[in-house]
């Protein structure tokens, strides 16, 4: 995937049912989840409903349970060299979980946290192709990315050093919680950080639907927990923040009401 480095490319959940967590997110985002492959790890393919990859949805073994894992999305983003990156994140304060490794056709990759603990892979993939995961509006696809952070100043300055991303505006937050300050990699906005306030620390994915009461709906109905929202926001979209019946948080948009 030959994005421009700092791009994210590609969003990965992490299941202890990947048949349930399959049904679940097919009802409320409106994906199809690829069966159970044939190979040895569950490793399933999330689709569009116009047929486009966004992510990946793997099990959890019972050792890396066993190891501390819980279910939780996490998301990928492309660097122009994945050992480099790396050895910059250890040098601006961040932390390797796992190694640098190649995967034959998919590409090299490492799974690392920044200063503040927050975990994210990079990746260099194996395909001259961009990836399209991230799209603004997409439907089915990722349209926001909000870190909430213990130090937002820090965390600011740790993803700007390692990935070139730029804050280009901000919006102040009622009482104490501080600003809300936007994020763009490339000239483009893709999303924002907070301070922490009341919620756990760390990347929030929203993907789109088409119908926010919908969504909201069939998050309850499937066993999931709608923690806010659905809500409108600038811009014209609807939103809510949910659990999964796992565990895992994410967060929903969808076309606001036409005028």
């Amino acid at each position: 995937m030959r994005n421009t480095h700092g791009t994210p490319i590609w969003y990965e959940l992490l299941s202890t049912d990947p048949d349930a967590s399959k049904a679940f997110y097919d009802a409320v985002i409106g994906w199809t989840v690829a069966p159970a492959p044939n190979s040895g790890m569950d490793y399933r393919m999330i689709e569009t409903a116009s047929g486009d990859n966004v992510g990946g949805l793997m099990r959890l073994s019972p050792d890396m349970v066993e190891g501390g894992a819980k279910p939780a999305w996490l998301f990928y983003i492309g660097v122009d060299d994945v050992d480099a990156t790396v050895a910059n994140i250890t040098s601006e304060g961040g932390r390797v979980h796992l190694p640098a490794v190649d995967m034959p056709g998919v590409g090299r990759m490492a799974m690392v946290a920044d200063p503040q603990g927050n975990p994210f892979y990079v990746m260099r993939g194996a395909s001259d192709q961009p990836s399209h995961s991230w799209e603004r509006t997409g439907m089915g696809k990722c349209n926001w990315h909000e870190l909430s952070t213990i130090d937002q100043a820090a965390g600011n300055a740790f993803y700007a050093a390692v990935f070139g991303w730029t804050y280009p505006d901000r919006m102040t937050m009622p009482g104490d919680m501080g600003d809300y300050v936007f994020v763009a990699v490339n000239g483009e906005v893709m999303g924002a950080t907070a301070r922490l306030h009341g919620q756990p620390p760390g990347w929030l994915f929203y993907f789109r639907a088409p119908d926010i009461d919908a969504a909201a709906a069939r998050v309850k109905a499937g066993g999931g927990t709608v923690l806010a929202g659905p809500m409108d926001v600038p811009g014209g979209d609807r939103v809510l923040v949910a659990r999964d019946p796992h565990g895992a948080a994410f967060g929903v948009a969808a076309p606001g009401a036409p005028a």
